[in-house]
C-alpha cells in the first residue's frame, strides 16, 4: 500500500484527515473500499474520481475498489464481493464454510447473502437474496462480515455432499463453535429451510444425543461390561506410569473411555497417541471407546472386548 501523503485528496486540513482514515478502512478492510463507504468519509464523487485517475483506487467491482493496488489476499476478493452486495450483505455458503477455515477454499463464484433489498449476480459474485436475516445469524471473522457459523452450516448442508459437510460439522466440533441452544433456535427460525434435515442427520451421526462427561461415560462403560458378564476391569489406575481409565491385568488390556472425541484440542490428541505407544511398547492392548460405540454399537463392542479378554460373554 503507498504511504498515507499518496492518499491525500487535493487540499489540506479536513481532507488529509480523511485520508488517513481511508488508509486505515483499507487495511481493516484486507485492501479494499467500497464507494459509498468514501460518501461516508466526507469524499466528495469529483474527488473519488481524482484518486480513481491518479491510481490510487483500483475498480474491482461497480463502487468498489482496491486501495495502491490490485494483488489483492483471497480474504480482499471475499470482502470486495460483500461490499459490492451492499451494506447488508455477509459472505456466505462456500465461501463462508471456507472463511470460518472449516473447508478448503473453494473454486468458482463467491457467494454473498443479500437480507431486503433483492441484488442480481455479479461477474465472480453469486448472490442469494433471502428475505430476512436474523442478528444471530451474522457475525464477523477477521472483520469480514459472514453468516454465523451456525447459518453457515445449513446453508452449507443444502448443497454439500454427505462427506463434506461431515467433515466441516467435525472441524466445527473440534474448534468447540458450536452452541446446542443456538443451534436449537436456528432451527426454529429456519424449521422449513433446505439443508435442515442433512445437518440434523449428521450432527446425530457424529455425536447422538447431547456429549456426555467422562465420569458417565465411565459409568455407562462398566454397566456394558456386567450385563455383559465380562469380568470387571480396575478403573483410574496407574499403568507404566500412565493413568488409564479401565484395566485387565492378566489380559494385559487397557480401554480409555474417550469423551466427545470432537473437542479434544491436537494437543490432547497427539499427546492420547503417545500415551497409546507407551502402552503397547510395554506389552498392553489399548482399545479406545467412544460415546457413540457405547451408546449404538454395544453389540459389536462387547464381542470386540470378549475377544481381547478371551472369555465367553454370559447373557448373549
Amino acid at each position: 500500500m503507498p504511504a498515507e501523503s499518496n492518499f491525500r485528496p487535493r487540499g489540506a486540513g479536513q481532507n488529509h484527515t480523511r485520508a488517513r482514515w481511508l488508509a486505515a478502512l483499507a487495511k481493516r478492510q484486507h485492501g479494499v473500499v467500497a464507494r459509498w463507504q468514501l460518501l461516508k468519509l466526507g469524499f466528495s464523487r469529483h474527488e473519488i474520481d481524482g484518486l480513481i485517475a491518479r491510481g490510487h483506487l483500483h475498480l474491482l467491482h461497480r463502487g468498489v475498489y482496491a486501495v495502491g493496488h490490485t494483488r489483492l489476499t483471497v480474504k480482499g476478493r471475499w470482502m470486495a464481493a460483500v461490499l459490492a452486495a451492499g451494506p447488508d450483505a455477509v459472505l456466505s455458503h462456500r465461501a463462508a464454510i471456507a472463511l470460518w477455515e472449516l473447508r478448503p477454499i473453494p473454486s468458482g463464484p463467491i457467494e454473498v447473502t443479500v437480507p431486503v433489498r433483492p441484488r442480481t449476480n455479479r461477474k465472480g459474485i453469486r448472490v442469494h437474496n433471502v428475505r430476512s436475516l436474523h442478528e444471530d445469524d451474522r457475525d464477523e471473522v477477521d472483520g469480514i462480515p459472514v453468516t454465523s457459523i451456525h447459518r453457515t452450516l445449513l446453508d452449507y448442508a443444502a448443497s454439500a455432499r454427505p462427506q463434506q459437510l461431515r467433515h466441516a460439522v467435525e472441524a466445527a466440533e473440534r474448534r468447540e463453535l458450536l452452541d446446542g441452544r443456538k443451534l436449537d433456535a436456528l432451527y426454529v427460525r429456519r424449521r422449513r429451510r433446505r439443508g435442515l434435515r442433512a445437518l440434523k442427520a449428521t450432527l446425530a451421526q457424529i455425536h447422538g444425543s447431547a456429549p456426555w462427561t467422562q465420569s458417565e461415560l465411565e459409568r455407562a462403560f462398566l454397566s456394558l461390561i456386567r450385563e455383559a458378564g465380562l469380568p470387571e476391569p480396575r478403573t483410574n489406575v496407574f499403568v507404566e506410569g500412565e493413568l488409564v481409565d479401565c484395566f485387565w491385568p492378566s489380559a494385559r488390556l487397557v480401554v480409555e473411555v474417550d469423551s466427545y472425541p470432537f473437542h479434544k484440542s491436537r494437543t490432547e490428541f497427539e499427546a492420547d497417541r503417545k500415551r497409546d505407544a507407551k502402552l503397547l511398547l510395554a506389552g498392553n492392548r489399548v482399545l479406545r471407546v467412544t460415546q457413540r460405540r457405547i451408546e449404538f454399537e454395544r453389540r459389536e463392542l462387547v464381542a470386540e472386548l470378549t475377544a481381547l479378554l478371551g472369555v465367553a460373554a454370559a447373557g448373549r
